[in-house]
């Protein structure tokens, strides 16, 4: 990769650097570090540039990449990762031997590094959880060049205070410091701030006899979140995603087979036994239960199940299009709230949305971890600065009932405001506490989750 890559993520944010290492083992990270921290020069962990916030992006001193550490080994109910590994690559390969990863964070360009620094999630977040919870053991090297391999239940040996969680089914915001916190669950999600984990073994879950999954339009989004609510139970069901009338538009002209009548679509995968599964039977039932209209697609083959996805993740092309050709950046969220208030914050959305942006918004995503992504389309420069308030002030709303500014891509840089509205003075100082002991100079990651203190 050119020098410049280094120096931005997928959001458009950019950042400078004095030099860019990229070593290829162990001891050549420990030599890279050392020497760093000697010089005192600051690290900053560079991933595949997937990222929304900045995380990647590099604030000077030196970028390390660890896209070389590319080891990857399929076991039963494991894979063995290198940093660099792409997700593609662990999916393609963990197939092969009838197994998959239970997330399945939306860029399948992402590195595992990168996605296991920001406790990532995805679609199947709904029933697999974030990736911390996959994690299984890793390998990480700390600031000062020292390297160790923890496994899943070795608690921290040194104390550390408690912050307490939001009631939410994913968090990606800040350290996780619960009581009893182990390695493992503090430095997946810790954005590279506390240590540079180069290789990671995940769970693996063994592939189901069947996957039944299907895209689901209904006449309007009240009924779709009342189809939410009815099939959150449901056995097996392991994909529950959301599009609201705005997103439907942006597809038609790719999709013309959507139904005419269609305002709101759910997206649904279920594991199943086989395809004579009596399941099967049963969504005829839920469907008219639910009012769903009848152009509804279903599907059993990987084929159908990839133009879902391309379904899917075709909104998000159309909408980056727009931005490009609105020459003002989206604003965006990652917010999430507990259960019960799902539907409470998406009637929020809609009512602001449709009062300060009219015509110039969509909501999709998670609907099942009650982590809908709101995406503002500003056209001018005042509306930019509009947009700006409103992702505000639809943050303040989902601190008010216990949820989450950050669900599933992390604080990065872009977001430390966020993080001090989530979390009480004395909360993020119990943070900050954990950084001073694991990088007592502040050289990994300046710049993300906290302002660098003064000298």
């Amino acid at each position: 990769m050119e020098f410049e890559s280094y120096l931005r993520d997928a959001s458009g944010y950019r950042g400078q650097a004095d030099r860019v290492f990229v070593p290829e083992t162990v001891h050549e990270l420990r030599e890279t570090v050392t020497r760093c921290a000697k010089e005192r020069v600051p690290i900053t962990v560079a991933g595949a540039g997937t990222g929304l916030t900045g995380a990647r992006v590099p604030h000077g001193g030196a970028v390390l990449s660890l896209e070389r550490f590319r080891k990857l080994e399929i076991e039963n109910g494991r894979a063995i990762c290198g940093a660099g590994v792409a997700l593609e690559d662990l999916h393609r390969a963990a197939a092969k031997r009838r197994q998959f990863l239970g997330p399945n964070p939306t860029e399948a360009s992402a590195s595992v590094g990168g996605v296991v620094s920001t406790n990532a999630g995805g679609a199947r977040s709904f029933r697999y959880r974030s990736l911390r919870y996959q994690v299984l053991g890793m390998e990480v090297t700390f600031a000062d060049g020292r390297t160790e391999r923890f496994r899943r239940g070795d608690k921290l040996d040194f104390e550390h205070g408690i912050v307490p969680q939001p009631e939410t089914t994913k968090n990606s915001a800040g350290y996780y410091l619960k009581p009893d916190v182990d390695w493992v669950e503090l430095l997946a999600g810790s954005e590279g701030t506390l240590g540079m984990v180069t290789e990671v073994e995940l769970a693996l879950h063994p592939a189901p006899g069947a996957i039944l999954s299907g895209v689901v339009f209904f006449a309007s989004e009240i009924e779709a979140f009342d189809a939410v609510e009815a099939w959150r139970g449901i056995g097996e069901l392991r994909l529950l995603e959301f599009m609201d009338e705005a997103a439907l538009l942006f597809l038609r002209e790719r999709y013309p087979e959507i139904p005419a009548a269609g305002r709101a679509a759910l997206l649904v995968e279920q594991n199943l036994g086989s395809e004579e599964d009596p399941e099967v039977e049963r969504w005829a039932e839920r469907l008219a239960a639910q009012n769903a209209l009848e152009e509804t697609w279903f599907g059993f083959r990987e084929s159908e199940q990839a133009r879902f996805r391309e379904f899917r993740h075709m909104l998000a092309v159309l909408v980056t299009e727009t931005v490009r050709r609105n020459g003002f950046p989206k604003c965006a969220t990652d917010f999430a709230v507990p259960i019960a208030r799902n539907r409470e914050l998406h009637n929020f959305y809609k009512q602001r949305c449709e009062a300060e942006f009219p015509g110039q918004y969509t909501i999709f995503g998670h609907v099942g971890d009650a982590n809908n992504h709101i995406n503002l389309l500003p056209r001018t420069t005042e509306q930019a600065k509009k947009a700006e308030d409103l992702i505000y002030e639809f943050a303040q709303k989902v601190v008010s009932v216990n949820g989450t500014v950050a669900a599933e891509h992390g604080i990065g840089k872009t977001k430390i405001g966020l993080l001090r509205l989530m979390y009480d003075q004395a909360s993020i100082e119990k943070m900050r506490e954990v950084k001073r002991k694991l990088d007592p100079e502040w050289l990994l990651g300046r710049g993300t989750l906290f302002e660098v203190p003064p000298v």
